[in-house]
């Protein structure tokens, strides 16, 4: 019976249950409970996103009256009635030139989303083009043992979406790999927990800027005759600094708060202390281990534009500083573009751990 349910919930999850819900809606055959239901998963959210989308779209429109009547004041006393006119029917005519460069619309956003694709389709190619075109110098420097030559062209949008993804990941890696064994430890031990407490209380509000300038002083010191990517190794480093604080809180909460049964039960089976730790004290707390996860990865995913920005690592916080400095006329609806991937990745990312946390925990969770 349970197997045949959530083979239900999956059907109606992948649209063939929709349908049938759609069809018995018309025909007659819903229930009320099944019509509420209906209503809450289906018609509610897609409800939203039209109102938002519409809010949005008045909001950009009066933005743009209101910017483009400031133009032609401004030119009227200024420059008289005629320089007015001038811009009034400038404005009109869709120059871009003087167009108000304010909030854009929904169909900019998506036409500038469009342009980015286009825009990395075009790049891809050339980096298809010039890989073909050096494959047989390479090859006889490769035979040389020098090193081959690359691609130095500017990188794409997408291209910078997984520049940051590679950055934010590798943070959260080095993260987990301090925070965890930490927060064992100290979790193990009254007296650790009160002798690092105050350390973890400064160390964890400051500002990821103030990481990043650290981690930027140690870094450069460090790889001065080094060939390395070193913008790629001070943003995951400042990255993985900034947000690793929650697991290493909830690691160590997780660990104390251990029942004491369980402690007894590894007493009476004469386990070792590496034993009784993976057999006992860290399957108790992978429920707050994840979730101190989940918040290290959302808040690496939040620092990360800020790191990248400051950096110059070639990643989304470069994209979106490009474009606030570039001022064109699409720069805005770019910046917005890059605003929902942003968005929809750190989602992506949040659900991602929570299913790892449900797969791994027997402590199902639904979260938000």
């Amino acid at each position: 019976m349970k197997q045949s349910i959530t083979l239900g919930k999956v059907t109606r999850i992948i649209g063939l249950g929709f349908l049938v819900t759609i069809k018995d809606l018309f025909t007659g055959k819903m229930e009320r409970e099944q019509f509420k239901d209906f209503l809450r998963k289906f018609i509610v959210p897609i409800a939203s996103i039209v109102l938002f989308i519409g809010l949005w779209h008045m909001g950009a429109k009066t933005l743009y009256n209101i910017e483009a009547s400031y133009k032609v004041d401004k030119a009227a006393t200024e420059q008289g009635q005629e320089a007015a006119d001038a811009m009034r029917a400038c404005i009109a005519s869709g120059d871009v030139s003087c167009q108000p460069n304010t909030l854009p619309s929904p169909l900019q956003v998506w036409e500038s989303y469009k342009s980015l694709l286009r825009d990395h389709n075009s790049i891809a190619a050339d980096k298809r083009a010039f890989k073909e075109k050096t494959a047989a110098l390479n090859a006889k420097r490769l035979a040389k043992g020098k090193d081959p030559i690359t691609y130095t062209g500017r990188p794409s949008f997408v291209d910078q979406i997984f520049t940051s993804l590679k950055t934010v990941f590798a943070g959260f890696l080095l993260a987990l790999f301090i925070a965890v064994p930490i927060g064992i430890v100290i979790g193990l031990s009254k007296t650790l927990r009160s002798s690092f407490n105050w350390l973890i209380q400064i160390f964890k509000p400051v500002s990821p800027v103030v990481w990043l300038l650290l981690v930027f002083m140690i870094v450069k010191t460090l790889t001065k005759d080094s060939n390395s990517d070193s913008a790629f190794i001070i943003s995951f480093i400042s990255v993985g600094l900034c947000s690793m604080w929650a697991t290493l809180v909830n690691t160590a909460m997780g660990v104390s708060s251990v029942d004491k049964d369980y402690i007894n039960v590894a007493r009476v089976l004469k386990l070792g202390p590496v034993q009784k730790v993976f057999k006992v004290i860290l399957p108790s707390s992978l429920p707050l281990i994840f979730t101190g996860l989940r918040i290290t990865l959302s808040v690496a995913w939040m620092v990360l534009i800020a790191i990248e920005l400051l950096a110059q690592s070639p990643g989304l916080g470069s994209f979106v500083w490009e474009e606030f400095q570039n001022g064109a006329i699409d720069s805005n609806s770019k910046i917005i573009v890059a605003m929902f991937i942003i968005g929809t990745i750190g989602f992506l990312l949040d659900r991602m751990m929570l299913t790892i946390q449900n797969m791994v925990s027997f402590n199902k969770n639904d979260g938000i």
